[in-house]
């Protein structure tokens, strides 16, 4: 089986609770489908390897049985003229699913009772009730009026003899106001990525679509734009994500980090952030004359310094950027340090191990702080 493979995963026996054959099959599936960026006939190579190895399958329920129900749950498709292979693929279906695993996998410790909405600590007049009660102004409306609370009021003030309700019985129960947060991610697709046997693609994948099935679920009103970048950047849609790849790229930061402003500046909400998941140093500038400028040495300060602008620019338009280093140059750092406190931003100096949690905690504290003040 393939080495790379096999460093990436690890299978112990482990017998699921109460599942059929084809769902314990399917949560294997699901996994290799995104290593092998949305690849079919890839994926099923490996799982009839790991078959091989493991008796996934019985008699009774064979690798074949599997193919035939994920075409009839409609996980999988037959195009209808292949260009090569056995021509099927994935469905947007699959897609969700595969989203959902990679919510579970990372995010699965979050607490489901805990509120879908963004909470400002300012109170006013919202839409979230605080249980905290006022006196009636002028000017308020009358659906925020408590009227159970204002009757008692009147009923302790006037007595319940002759029912009298005064304006002075009126009382508002406060209300948050449900702030919006909009996020753009990057992710650095360059060839470093998967060089010295350690696949991060992978990782930064799966954080991409859990934190996209997290907001598009637990906080709608919320918006998540992802792009990637290399030598230029470029935005991806949600239903991409499984099918994303490395290239043969240098690290263009400087155009990702203007692609990510662009975005954030069409956006009518006030609360912006940007998250930027890299392994490596910016090495590469796309020159006026559509030519670029690469120089993968050490850090070259002409490049250096325009993300010390980008960072700034950032800044001024009052959005902080959070880098993720899957690195620990010293004098990697010492440019994130630097980049970071240009835009008063956070930076994270971390592996590919517990990257997903890290980014959570991260979005619900920004949250938090942006939405405070």
């Amino acid at each position: 089986m393939n080495d790379f493979f096999r460093k990436g995963l690890r299978f112990e026996n482990y017998k699921a609770p109460n599942s059929s054959p084809f769902d314990k099959l399917f949560e294997i599936f699901k996994e290799l489908i995104t290593h092998t960026s949305g690849d079919v006939d890839e994926a099923l190579d490996w799982l009839r390897q790991l078959d091989q190895e493991y008796e996934l399958t019985t008699p009774e329920y064979t690798l074949e049985d599997f193919i035939e129900d994920l075409k009839e749950k409609g996980y999988l498709r037959e195009e209808i003229e292949p260009q090569e292979g056995s021509g099927l693929t994935i469905t947007a279906k699959t897609e969700r699913a595969i989203r959902q695993k990679a919510l579970d996998q990372i995010f699965g410790n979050l607490k489901k009772s805990r509120s879908g909405n963004h909470k400002a600590k300012s109170i006013g007049q919202g839409d979230e009730h605080t249980g905290e009660f006022r006196n009636y102004h002028y000017g308020d409306g009358l659906d925020s009026i408590a009227m159970t609370e204002s009757i008692k009021n009147a009923q302790i003030n006037n007595g319940i003899g002759d029912f009298v309700l005064n304006e002075n019985d009126l009382v508002v129960e406060e209300t948050n106001f449900k702030a919006q947060m909009s996020t753009v991610l990057m992710i650095d697709i360059s060839h470093s990525m998967i060089l010295y046997g350690e696949d991060r693609i992978t990782p930064a994948k799966k954080v991409a679509m859990a934190l996209a099935e997290l907001i598009t679920t637990r906080y709608p009103k919320d918006t998540l734009d992802i792009l990637v970048f290399g030598n230029d950047a470029w935005p991806i849609a949600i239903k991409d994500l499984p099918y994303l790849k490395v290239g043969p790229y240098h690290t263009n930061t400087v155009a990702g980090l203007q692609l990510a402003m662009d975005m954030l500046r069409r956006k009518r909400n006030t609360n912006k952030q940007i998250f930027m998941i890299t392994d490596g140093k910016p090495s590469c500038l796309r020159l006026p004359d559509g030519q670029y400028y690469k120089n993968s040495n050490g850090l070259d300060q002409h490049i250096v310094e325009k993300c010390y602008t980008m960072a700034s620019q950032a800044r001024k338009l009052h959005i902080p950027i959070t880098t993720f280093m899957i690195a620990q140059d010293p004098y990697l750092m010492q440019f994130v340090r630097h980049f970071t406190k240009t835009n008063q931003g956070k930076a994270f100096y971390t592996g590919i191990k517990g990257l997903g949690e890290m980014i959570f905690e991260d979005y619900e504290q920004n949250r938090k702080k942006r939405l405070k003040g």
